[in-house]
């Protein structure tokens, strides 16, 4: 008698997390991946295949969590480099030549706007920013010379989620590229490039690592296409310190069990949040409430660790209510362990003007939260005493 066997069921993502990259067991071979922390490996003599070199993100520590992140994303390759900014850099200069036309979402973080804007455009790039609600908005400001599309979704820091499809459809129609910051996502709730995208790019300093202890960034795509990234990486100098690649692999291993945990208390303090007369304006995809929410429910896995809230008295109120807080930390990063909070008008968004910010979903009295692992008890306790000050 013959028993037919099932063919070995591909590891979920919370698994690839924690083993993606590493190859079978092998005896006294240490459980935890070692720090290579070296810029130099001896070379074979009268040959530079092989080689060796930090700078060119090929030590051991970048190798392996650049394939752990390709597994998650479901890309052919990936890179880490030593920002998320320089991530976003690097993934658009390897797209982009003098005389090339970019298309770019209104909604992205700040520093990403000043690269659009100020940095690419010094460089003979165009650039166009579109506000993705228009009505056939990206199709209207297409030329000849348009080589990608730039978005963010969820967008830091209103939280809004955009439809990828439509934006695919064009982008596959004409031959473009579509380029995806999925940061405040993570792959545990979405990967762009189920999507239509063509690239993902992360800041790895925010939910990626988990800590607060890393700076780093991240760029998967093609085989071809993130080999002309490493070129970029390598030219401009941004690649990762072997180290930041180790404590960035360790944080993965969490990835899963973080995303959801904060997920959860997200979505206990948004739904708090909502009952409080103080706020005007609670932005979370998990709420009915959002302008997204049906978007969200349709593409995203889970609705996120990130919120924002408006006070319904202006940029005073919420300062001083930021200012009464004991256990949440006022911060301008995201993702980690801890709640913290950020007002953009201050940080990401302090080069725009009120009425610029306006027009981006940012008013004065808007306050960005990360919501972490605590017990949601406690961060709803410290909210709640803040408001009432």
């Amino acid at each position: 008698m013959t028993h037919s066997s099932k063919p070995p069921k591909s590891p979920t993502l919370a698994t690839l997390a924690v083993h993606g990259g590493r190859d079978a067991h092998v005896v006294d071979e240490p459980v935890d991946f070692p720090l290579y922390q070296s810029v130099n490996f001896v070379q074979e003599i009268g040959t530079g295949a092989g080689m060796r070199y930090p700078r060119y993100g090929n030590n051991p520590n970048a190798e392996l969590v650049q394939s752990r992140l390709a597994l998650l994303e479901g890309a052919e390759a990936g890179l880490v480099l030593a920002s998320g900014q320089g991530a976003t850099a690097c993934a658009l200069l390897a797209l982009l030549r003098p005389g090339d036309h970019l298309l770019v979402s209104s909604w992205i973080y700040g520093g990403t706007h000043e690269l659009v804007t100020k940095e690419l455009p010094a460089m003979g790039i165009q650039c166009t920013l579109v506000d993705p609600t228009e009505s056939r908005g990206w199709r209207r400001r297409l030329r000849k010379n348009t080589r990608a599309i730039f978005v963010e979704s969820p967008v830091n820091p209103t939280c809004r989620v955009l439809d990828l499809k439509p934006i695919s459809v064009l982008t596959k129609e004409l031959g473009v590229a579509l380029v995806v910051d999925s940061t405040f996502a993570t792959p545990i709730a979405f990967r762009p490039l189920e999507h239509g995208a063509d690239v993902v790019v992360h800041s790895a300093t925010k939910f990626l690592n988990g800590h607060h202890d890393v700076v780093a960034g991240a760029v998967l795509g093609t085989a071809t296409y993130i080999e002309e990234v490493r070129r970029k990486m390598t030219v401009w100098g941004q690649a990762p310190d072997p180290f930041a690649c180790w404590l960035l692999e360790r944080g993965l291993k969490t990835l899963d069990v973080r995303i959801k945990r904060a997920t959860g208390n997200a979505m206990r303090v948004a739904l708090w949040c909502e009952t409080r007369p103080e706020l005007s304006t609670v932005q979370y995809p998990g709420l009915p409430s959002h302008p997204d929410h049906e978007i969200a429910l349709a593409t995203l896995d889970g609705m996120g660790a990130m919120m924002a809230i408006v006070h319904r008295d202006g940029g005073d109120a919420m300062t001083k209510m930021v200012s009464r807080l004991r256990t949440i930390t006022h911060a301008p990063s995201l993702g980690g362990l801890e709640t913290l909070v950020s007002e953009p008008r201050f940080s990401s968004h302090e080069h725009l003007s009120l009425d610029e910010r306006k027009a981006l979903g940012v008013p004065d009295g808007f306050l960005r939260i990360s919501v972490g692992i605590e017990d949601p008890d406690d961060i709803i306790a410290d909210l709640d005493q803040a408001l009432r000050g």
